[in-house]
């Protein structure tokens, strides 16, 4: 079943705050899905479909649907890490073309920001009483009962390295330069400065991408994601409702999900997730990666985005590089604006997931609600794309494609 105009996003917002002290996970999801009603013109009598992935505290859409204070007809918890809101789109349409539910809410939220400083406070507390403290962790730790980490810890896997392990091998293959990655910062920063909510605001070159600390061999630490607190929160709709309610119509066109995993270790580093999920999305839209007008992409690192560029279409394998370099992403600029809030490198990334902030600046690019320096002008179509997990290791893309009627 195609779900090709079955569903309309007609709410998004985005919380405020990057840095959330005095809030719990619970009440942030709260904040963002009353911001999302208002946007949309609705209550939370009119959701029926609830949508929260492993971001949610407590027994998820259950626990959270009992502080909401839902009444539903459908829920939805399918979990993939940072694509999982963008997943979540698509299966609101889906649940919504089937009839299960007419308006769905779905939301995501975290302070690891925040509980990392209240980690270390505790720890400089211990530290003074003479008692042996802790090491703060900002992320949890590996679940030593997953199948793969018997065989993966002992190689000390993170984050960062699993990503710079992609990073060099892209480079190996294709030639890429660190120069070209720093160029997704830049474009980045560009963008940022003009988002008064963003982390870092900070126009950076490319110079200072490259003489910022290395984390991972090749990746420095502008070529990193930043961690905030926050959340945000979409609305999905029947459209007829949607045609009903005072905001612009951003029709869902095209939707795609795939996971990617290491195949016992058969596995190529050079391409992603998104190299199917895209295609999906593509063919049921009916257009391509040139109708794009805006792009929403995963930022976790330079590298990611770049693979994205690469396995989505917008250019062939190993060009990507020269794709981004010179200013190509930045609207105005280049000629595919991203991220036009400043993403995941500059501006925002809650809970350690950033798919839903893509799907929120796509949709004000689409409404023409974006600031006038980055704002794409007539933008009718856009994309968002996201990975949840790691480049390197496992990983579920999402694809969305959304068109202004």
């Amino acid at each position: 079943m195609s779900l090709n105009g079955k569903a309309h996003i007609v709410g998004a917002y985005e919380h405020p705050s990057r840095l959330a002290e005095n809030l719990s996970v619970a009440r942030l999801h709260a904040d963002v899905a009353r911001g999302a009603l208002e946007d949309a013109g609705l209550t939370k009598d009119d959701i029926d479909g609830y949508f929260c992935a492993g971001d949610a505290p407590g027994l998820g859409t259950t626990q959270m649907a009992e502080y909401l204070g839902l009444k539903l007809r459908h829920v939805d918890s399918t979990e993939c890490g940072g694509s999982a809101p963008i997943l979540h789109v698509a299966h609101a349409a889906e649940a919504i073309a089937a009839g299960r539910c007419h308006i769905a809410l779905i939301t995501l939220a975290g302070r690891p920001r925040a509980a990392m400083a209240e980690a270390q406070a505790r720890a400089a507390a211990a530290a003074g009483e003479g008692k042996p403290a802790k090491a703060p962790l900002a992320l949890k730790a590996p679940d030593p009962d997953e199948p793969n980490a018997a065989f993966e810890r002992p190689y000390g896997p993170t984050t960062q390295n699993l990503y710079g392990l992609v990073a060099r091998r892209h480079m190996h293959e294709f030639g890429t330069t660190p120069e070209q990655l720093a160029w997704i910062k830049v474009a980045a920063s560009h963008h940022a400065q003009h988002n008064p909510h963003a982390l870092l605001r900070k126009v950076v070159t490319v110079q200072d991408v490259l003489q910022s600390p290395m984390v991972s061999d090749p990746l420095h630490r502008l070529d990193c994601c930043v961690m905030t607190d926050g959340g945000g929160a979409l609305i999905v709709a029947r459209p007829e409702i949607a045609r009903e309610l005072k905001r612009p119509q951003v029709v869902v066109r095209g939707t795609g999900e795939a996971p990617k995993h290491a195949m016992g270790g058969r596995i190529d580093l050079t391409h992603s997730a998104a190299l199917w999920s895209g295609r999906q999305a593509f063919a049921e839209a009916g257009v391509s990666p040139a109708d794009m007008q805006y792009a929403s992409l995963y930022d976790s690192f330079t590298i990611t985005v770049l693979m994205q560029l690469e396995d989505l279409g917008f250019c062939k394998k190993g060009e990507g590089g020269r794709f981004v370099a010179d200013g190509n992403l930045i609207s105005g600029v280049g000629k595919l604006p991203f991220n036009t809030d400043g993403g995941g490198l500059c501006s925002n990334h809650p809970a350690n997931r950033g798919g839903i902030t893509k799907v929120i600046e796509a949709v004000r690019q689409l409404r023409g609600e974006a600031h006038p320096a980055v704002q794409v002008p007539n933008c009718t179509w856009a994309l968002a794309n996201g990975i949840g997990g790691a480049l390197a290791s496992r990983h579920t893309a999402a694809t969305l494609i959304l068109e202004r009627v």
